[in-house]
């Protein structure tokens, strides 16, 4: 699969990416989508998935680690999807300036928590011609209590206000496991995936910071998602997700302004299914090429 290092800064903060073009070229521009992972993503899962999909239809395909992750810098342990977003709008900025990708033609595709990155981020920034949100979160603090019992949920909530009070006096965040926030033994069939497969990728569930749930919980992209249109906005979600519920789907779209579409995919969980060779994935990625060509149709090609 050629790419190319494509690093680029955010907050001053250099961010590891690569750029996966595809094969040949004849001088036309490419249409180019940014791929943003999501809770303890890496570019190396889910962003690298989706180019090694989407690069044979004719896609650059912009991989990255976010501050603080992968070979970025940054402060570890930080995951502020406030954060994420300033660094999804940089990689807009970075592909823009790149000569033979489409400045007309650029598109967000996000997971899990990146998708309501990409729907935080695209609300501001007209640059981006189309947004797709798999997976995603509508709000922060709803769908993270949706992953927690009421015990679990209430020590969360506890533990991030003592750690409010610690950073006014000693400037730092207690550091605590990813799923403390990310309840994953409440939904067996990521749990399972997630054990097997993303802890493959290296770095993957290190310990995050208090100040990092803090911030999710004030995360809420459907109250901007209305800012995409006149843009198009694909929403797809797993039918039987139990990490993200097929909620925050139906409200993130609720809550967009037309052209938008939603697909639960039946019988879908959040993440089992995120195989290159699963059918389920190949349908995925013929809705979401099928998407951005539609998009990307109605502009001109610079």
């Amino acid at each position: 699969m050629p790419f190319r290092p494509l690093p680029f800064f955010s907050n001053r903060a250099r961010l590891d990416a690569d750029l996966h073009l595809p094969d040949g070229g004849d001088g036309t521009l490419y249409p180019v989508i940014i791929a943003a992972s999501g809770f303890q993503g890496l570019k190396v899962i889910h962003p690298e998935r989706f180019a090694r999909a989407l690069m044979p239809r004719g896609y650059a395909v912009l991989a990255f680690d976010y501050r603080g992750f992968g070979a970025s810098e940054g402060e570890r342990g930080r995951l502020a999807p406030q954060d994420w977003a300033e660094d999804v709008r940089a990689a807009v900025d970075r592909v823009s300036a790149e000569p033979g990708l489409d400045v007309d033609r650029i598109g967000l595709l996000g997971w899990g928590l990146g998708g309501g990155v990409v729907v935080a981020e695209a609300a501001e920034d007209p640059r981006v011609a189309a947004v797709a949100a798999v997976n995603g979160i509508a709000d922060g603090a709803r769908s993270t209590r949706n992953m927690h019992d009421e015990q679990s949920w209430q020590s969360l909530l506890d533990r991030i206000a003592a750690d409010r009070g610690r950073r006014a006096e000693l400037g730092r965040s207690e550091i605590t496991s990813p799923w403390d926030i990310v309840r994953l033994d409440l939904d067996g069939r990521t749990d399972g995936y997630v054990g097997e497969e993303l802890y493959k990728a290296p770095g993957f569930g290190a310990g995050v910071t208090l100040e990092s749930a803090d911030m999710l919980l004030r995360f809420s992209p459907e109250t901007v998602a209305h800012r995409i249109s006149p843009r198009p906005l694909l929403v797809m979600h797993g039918s039987e997700n139990e990490l993200h519920k097929p909620e925050e789907a139906r409200s993130l779209y609720e809550h967009a302004a037309e052209p938008k579409w939603l697909e639960l995919i039946e019988g879908a969980g959040h993440t089992e299914w995120m195989f290159d060779g699963h059918p389920t994935f190949r349908h995925l990625v013929d809705t979401v090429d099928k998407f951005f060509t539609d998009a990307f149709s109605s502009v001109s090609i610079g």
